[in-house]
């Protein structure tokens, strides 16, 4: 990357927007199911209906904004450091608050393993990164840009079987969708810990390059 001084800000704007809003989706999950005290109990069951439906739609505006802002740094030639450092935390913030506002909700014990493995993963990668640093150059593959687009898409189905009744649509076919929602969340999982564990493969062997074997002349 060739950091651009003089880049057109509205990428980093509309990133550190997502952060935000991967902050606030999460608080109005949380009020909605009685996480704020003495706010939470003053809400009717359409007050928490209205929240469900206010954090997804700010969900969806927030997961477009992944590929909107990436897009706009490459035509603009408008990548910057500040940009690089913020578009993963922005990111693993909004897919963590989306987690934690979907477990929060209850009733999901199916789906508990596949968001904590997305958790653990996310967390490890992180200080992975971190303690590595200066001393591993690990690329952001390809499979794992692809991989934070599926978990914005599976928390999105989520997230949306939450707001079924707010759309008015057949409850018949809720428990189809919720299986679709949960495979999507476990296949997420799946290529989640698997780019993990290509970052950890790189790192050893960067930090431990095989020995060259030397043969004597003969």
């Amino acid at each position: 990357m060739n950091p651009n001084p003089h880049a057109n800000p509205i990428p980093n704007i509309l990133t550190g927007l997502r952060l935000v809003a991967g902050v606030v989706m999460f608080l109005i999950l949380a009020g909605a199911t009685g996480g704020l005290p003495y706010l939470s109990a003053y809400l009717s069951p359409e007050d928490q209906f209205g929240l469900y439906r206010a954090a997804f739609w700010i969900f969806v505006v927030a997961a477009s904004t992944d590929w909107i802002d990436g897009y706009l740094a490459r035509r603009w030639n408008a990548t910057t450091r500040w940009g690089a450092i913020l578009d993963p935390i922005a990111d693993k913030i909004l897919v963590t608050g989306a987690i934690l506002g979907v477990l929060t909700s209850g009733s999901v014990p199916q789906i508990a393993i596949p968001c904590g493995l997305i958790l653990f993963r996310e967390f490890a990668v992180s200080a992975l990164r971190e303690t590595t640093a200066g001393k591993v150059k690990l690329e952001v593959t390809l499979l794992a840009k692809w991989k934070t687009t599926l978990q914005l898409v599976a928390l999105g189905a989520q997230l949306l079987a939450r707001n079924w009744d707010g759309f008015g649509w057949d409850f018949d076919y809720l428990v189809w969708f919720q299986t679709f929602a949960d495979i999507l969340i476990w296949l997420a999982a799946i290529i989640t810990v698997w780019t993990g564990w290509e970052y950890f493969a790189k790192a050893k062997t960067q930090l431990n390059p095989p020995e060259e074997k030397s043969f004597e002349p003969l």
